[in-house]
């Protein structure tokens, strides 16, 4: 390869770590809970975090540059109000009062445009597991940012 070129594909490859540091700085300073883990099978940053009578889970980044949060067992009214403020009611046929008052099941949404996968699995118990896949990083910031605020105004003061 010719010494221009290592140059330039060394400079791309400094604006892609960067790119991933900014992602991750996004993400934390949306939802603080998360921290540094194990790279996942995304092969990029991964943030983990754990809270007890609140969820788990993950944000990632794939070497595409898209972002993927999978999170378990988060109070069903937390998960209600994030989602009616970042995209409305029923775009997941969850009802017309949104996933805070979804009956138990599975809903689903494929973008076919932006290949964006959308998974909420509401369990009886009153909590949610869901997967946002493959989107933009801001649309991932946007989710932790609603989902931050909404678990916040559950706590105990």
């Amino acid at each position: 390869m010719e010494a221009h070129v290592k140059e330039a594909l060394q400079s791309w490859y400094g604006a892609w770590e960067l790119h991933e540091e900014t992602a991750q700085e996004a993400f934390t300073a949306a939802f603080p809970a998360l921290s540094p883990a194990t790279k996942c099978q995304c092969f990029g940053p991964t943030l983990r975090w754990t809270t007890p009578g609140e969820g788990a889970g993950k944000v990632c980044l794939d070497d595409h540059g898209r972002a993927t949060i999978e999170f378990e067992d988060v109070p069903k009214t937390a998960v209600g109000t994030a989602m009616t403020e970042c995209w409305g009611v029923d775009w997941f046929d969850e009802g017309a009062g949104g996933f805070a008052e979804a009956e138990p099941g599975q809903y689903h949404y494929e973008d076919e445009q932006t290949y964006a996968e959308y998974e909420f699995d509401v369990d009886t118990d009153g909590t949610v597991t869901f997967r946002i896949s493959y989107v933009k990083v801001d649309d991932i910031v946007t989710m932790l940012d609603a989902l931050e605020r909404a678990l916040a105004d559950q706590r105990p003061d």
